[in-house]
């Protein structure tokens, strides 16, 4: 690919004051952000978003709409209610916006999704509604059908399935949709008319098959994942449908549980019928392939394959003049980078990037010509801030995430690797606090794995930057965020390393991690701490009951406690519990809590149905008299974000409680 000419950009300097580092207060970090989810009209008409109230305090926010026909109007606003608060809104054709919110909600579940069986489960209902700019009416096109049966109505109302799933950017009405069939446990998609209101169903998941790749020109299925058993062996495989417009199975793009490759059709190209394949089938790293359904092989080469790091997907055009041309490759290093084929995609890129130096640039959305571009700035000490461009002039700034949020506060990250006592490479996401160089005293560390355990982290996180490292660094610790094996988008060996081995090599990848910061001279060995969530909430209960642990005290939030139960309950998903609920063994902690040696706070949500708060509760009543441990209940609080600003509020308070007075105390 020839290399193109930069854009120039005159940009106007956004003047900064930068005063003293500070710690940032709880409150800053919990309000809700002052603009986020922005998203722009295929036509460029209007932008979405959310957005605080003018002159609020965080506590609250709304749905916003800017004309872009009207340059430099307000955008008109409508706020949440007290039972239900928007936590979504994405701007489509035909001059709709699609508006998510949720509600408290407590009630009998009958065991569905993860409810209790028995008596009443604290949850949230997920609600999808679809509008237009005036925001006067908001209709629920996704509702379950009606299955004429108490029991799986509810278990529909709570499953939070609805919505919008692809686009179909050649027709001006047309979309398709999901919703939770009168089954309940399965999901139906069909192509939904926005205009006249009418469905055509297009694919019923059942037992065994579930949604693949849908045609973006007419919204017909192309591919779908089948989940069978052979053997006491797991294999998922896609088929693809051929010109009789059967189903066919394609074993080259079969794979198992237990060699669990990443096998993504991400496309197809229409010119000579070949699918984009993202896979890891020939390689540690997936690289991008065109897979050939009628000869079933695949091109002898990669289209596209990174040295160091995964490709995560593609971009393919969605406007009339690019349909369906390969636009653009993704790729997973610190964060998700991208590779522009597109010559005017990456001049413009290109341009952003001369025109602010230093941080990351993401194209959000464009018109056909290129005329209205939305983008964001952001790095990892920077809240993004979303931007217009129009005519490919200046551009216009429009709002940004956390403005009160000053980059002077926050430790920059970056990507690390050290060596596990194995000798298997652990990449690792390493944040100091402001202004720590080396040869500086070494300072309290933060060990935070991720959550998951099947994800991985990224430097600057999808929403513009991470509340839990700005939180630490800006009271002066060090935060690694070890990669751990059993961490995806790394590589298939790293990620496979972690079956079966929770709480045994996969914990000794995070104490291998305190060791090489203590080595490196940037934590102080006798301030350490084991802090996370959800899976991360296992590592530090397991990190509380290992013997030599190198912490000091130990933060477990939302953590799974017992092995043997979550193991057998790992999803609602037939899919995953296939194929990852046989690798959940290893170091269980609950039969391990006469080892606890170290202080421990725990806090959980009293809405969590994710991972059940019983797991809190019961590691904390067999430890409470052994060690100084804490449960915190947060009111209100799911196990997933969107969080409210007083779940937020009550963690952290909680945790700078506990780092101030009760963890270093001995």
């Amino acid at each position: 690919m020839k290399l193109l000419k930069p854009m120039a950009f005159a940009v106007a300097a956004i003047a900064a004051s930068w005063g003293a580092n500070a710690q940032i207060p709880v409150e800053d970090l919990g309000r809700y952000p002052a603009m986020s989810s922005l998203d722009m009209s295929p036509d460029g008409k209007f932008l979405v978003g959310l957005m605080t109230p003018p002159g609020n305090d965080g506590t609250d926010r709304g749905v916003a709409v800017w004309d872009l026909t009207k340059p430099g109007s307000a955008p008109t606003f409508t706020p949440s209610n007290d039972k239900m608060k928007f936590i979504g809104a994405s701007a489509f054709k035909a001059g709709k916006i699609l508006v998510r919110a949720n509600q408290a909600w407590t009630g009998a579940m009958y065991g569905c999704i993860e409810g209790k069986s028995t008596g009443a489960t604290k949850t949230f209902i997920a609600k999808t509604y679809l509008t237009d700019i005036k925001m006067k009416k908001f209709d629920e096109p996704f509702e379950p059908v009606k299955a004429g049966n108490g029991v799986l109505e509810t278990c529909a109302k709570v499953s939070d399935v609805g919505g919008i799933v692809a686009d179909l950017p050649l027709d001006d009405t047309k979309v398709v949709v999901s919703r939770v069939s009168k089954e309940w446990e399965f999901t139906e998609y069909l192509v939904y008319d926005l205009k006249e209101d009418s469905y055509r169903l297009i694919f019923r998941e059942n037992d065994i098959d579930r949604l693949g790749l849908i045609d973006p020109r007419t919204g017909d299925l192309l591919t779908k994942i089948r989940l069978d058993e052979r053997g006491g062996e797991y294999y998922q495989t896609p088929l693809i449908v051929n010109e009789a417009g059967d189903f066919e199975e394609h074993p080259l793009l079969t794979t198992t549980a237990s060699k669990r490759h990443t096998i993504s059709i991400s496309g197809r190209d229409e010119a000579t019928g070949k699918y984009y394949v993202v896979t890891d089938k020939f390689s540690d790293k997936a690289a991008l392939y065109m897979y050939d359904p009628k000869a079933k092989k695949f091109d002898d080469q990669p289209l596209f394959a990174h040295p160091d790091f995964s490709v995560s997907g593609i971009s393919l055009g969605r406007k009339a003049n690019n349909f369906n041309k390969l636009l653009a490759v993704y790729f997973e290093a610190a964060d998700e980078e991208v590779y522009y084929v597109d010559e005017d995609l990456y001049a413009i890129h290109e341009g952003l990037k001369a025109a602010f130096p230093g941080k990351t640039i993401s194209i959000r959305e464009y018109t056909p010509d290129f005329k209205k571009v939305l983008f964001t700035t952001g790095s990892t000490v920077d809240t993004a801030t979303y931007y217009l461009l129009r005519d490919r002039k200046t551009p216009e700034l429009i709002g940004a995430l956390r403005p009160w949020i000053l980059p002077k506060d926050i430790g920059p990250t970056e990507l690390v690797y050290y060596t596990a006592r194995d000798g298997m490479k652990i990449p690792g996401l390493l944040a100091k606090p402001p202004g720590w160089k080396k040869g500086d005293k070494p300072v309290p560390t933060v060990i935070m794995p991720h959550g998951g355990p099947w994800a991985r982290d990224y430097a600057q996180a999808a929403s513009g930057g991470d509340t839990w490292v700005h939180f630490f660094t800006s009271r002066g610790y060090a935060v690694l965020k070890p990669q751990y094996r059993g961490s995806e988008g790394w590589g298939h060996k790293l990620w496979l390393a972690g079956d079966n081995e929770w709480g045994q090599k996969m914990q000794d990848d995070k104490d291998d991690g305190a060791a090489w910061l203590v080595q490196e001279g940037v934590a102080d060995p006798n301030k350490l701490v084991m802090m996370g969530y959800s899976y991360g909430g296992f590592a530090a209960f397991a990190a509380s009951v290992r013997e030599n642990s190198p912490y000091q005290c130990a933060i477990a939030g939302a953590g799974v406690a017992n092995l043997e139960r979550v193991g057998t309950l790992w999803s609602n998903n037939r899919f995953q519990r296939a194929f990852q609920g046989h690798t959940v063994t290893g170091m269980d902690p609950i039969e391990n809590t006469d080892k606890i040696n170290i202080p421990i706070l725990i806090f959980h949500g009293d809405r969590d149905v994710r991972v059940p708060l019983f797991h809190s509760t019961d590691f904390y009543n067999k430890v409470k008299n052994k060690v100084d441990a804490e449960l915190v209940v947060v009111k209100d609080m799911p196990h997933s974000n969107p969080w409210w600003p007083e779940n937020f509020n009550t963690s952290f308070n909680a945790i700078d409680d506990f780092l101030k007075t009760r963890c270093f105390k001995n």
